[in-house]
């Protein structure tokens, strides 16, 4: 009984009790068990093996066969049932990751002129400020509560540069208020530019429409108490379909709801990794016949947390998305990071989650 392992930096996944060679049978290649020439038939195999074979727990089983009998199957059909088994292990791997979104990274022009909008208007607290002037840039972090639990914003601020392009692809913040016109009122005596007054919505409640000192849009959305009024970031996309099931398998979101809007010609999903009154979620829009966006500079990416960035980073490759940064330590801060590119362009980092507590520390 023989054990075999193909590897990789970071993971392998192994062969059980399979020795076998190759032979051919009216005209086809065949892996036939039970044979000395282990070497030729690990190596032909090895050619039809893709990158999705570094999630290991589930290949185990494909290529076991029965004490004593022989079984010959065919290499394309070994590589077929590799490949699927390879998914659900992907796919498993990206369900059962300990996954949250950590915070939404943004350019300022005036650090100090923001923080008074979102501290003053919208009631955040100011997690942490730092600056970092051999590097040219100072930023920010707010939110509703500690950074272990809740979603927040990092405003990044390079110095020197004093305007943004926000783009068209961009959408929003959402903010989970209780009453929306008493926060307009406080943000017109602010004064905040209120761009729509609090209108009813067709799931009840009211919404509204602010911009905050870059003119970066918050919408403003009228619900109970939460413990995540931070609660969307909303971002365009040009196929929606294609964005759900990437964010679906890649990310390993939910998709929480979906809805169609023809009257106004949009489309938006939500996906997030919980229930929507308790977790901040990625709201997808879909405009009718719109296929790409100016992404400007203003927006830079939303953080998710991960227990393994490097298994992280091979499920994206997989599911199509790019890399733009290659697992491993950031320099000076040891904390583990990847950076994608989604379909549409739009970046997403993930982060070591152990690596993220040390950080806060």
């Amino acid at each position: 009984m023989a054990s075999f392992q193909f590897c990789s930096a970071q993971s392998c996944f192994s062969v059980n009790r399979f020795s076998s060679s190759i032979v051919k049978k009216n005209g086809a290649v065949y892996a036939s068990a039970e044979n000395p020439s282990r070497r030729l038939a690990l190596f032909q195999l090895s050619t039809v093996l893709s990158q999705s074979q570094l999630f290991c727990d589930a290949n185990a089983k494909l290529l076991r066969t029965n004490e004593g009998i022989e079984t010959i199957m065919p290499i394309t059909d070994i590589a077929q049932a590799t490949t699927s088994l390879s998914e659900e292990s992907i796919l498993e791997w990206t369900k059962t990751d300990n996954r949250r979104l950590l915070h939404v990274v943004y350019h300022v022009s005036n650090l100090d002129k923001t923080i008074k909008f979102y501290t003053e208007c919208l009631g955040m607290k100011v997690l942490r400020k730092r600056d970092l002037p051999e590097d040219g840039y100072s930023n920010a972090f707010l939110g509703y509560g500690p950074e272990v639990s809740n979603f927040t914003m990092e405003l990044a601020y390079n110095y020197g540069v004093d305007n943004y392009d926000i783009g068209t692809g961009f959408g929003h913040y959402g903010f989970a208020v209780e009453n929306a016109a008493k926060v307009v009122g406080l943000m017109k005596f602010k004064g905040a530019r209120v761009t729509k007054e609090p209108v009813l919505v067709k799931d009840g409640g009211r919404v509204a429409f602010a911009e905050d000192p870059d003119g970066y849009t918050c919408k403003l959305i009228e619900t109970g108490p939460t413990s995540e009024p931070l609660s969307q970031v909303m971002l365009r996309v040009g196929d929606l379909d294609r964005s759900i099931d990437f964010y679906k398998k890649a990310y390993g979101m939910e998709l929480i709801r979906k809805r169609d809007n023809p009257e106004n010609k949009y489309t938006t999903a939500v996906m997030g990794y919980g229930p929507e009154d308790k977790n901040a979620v990625v709201e997808l829009t879909y405009n009718y016949g719109i296929k790409e966006y100016n992404k400007g500079n203003g927006y830079v990416q939303i953080a998710i947390g991960t227990d393994d960035v490097y298994k992280t980073a091979e499920a994206i490759k997989y599911y199509g998305g790019e890399i733009i940064r290659e697992p491993g330590p950031l320099p000076g801060l040891n904390t583990k990071i990847t950076a994608c590119l989604d379909p549409d362009g739009w970046k997403t980092a993930f982060v070591d989650n152990i690596d993220f507590l040390k950080e806060l520390e």
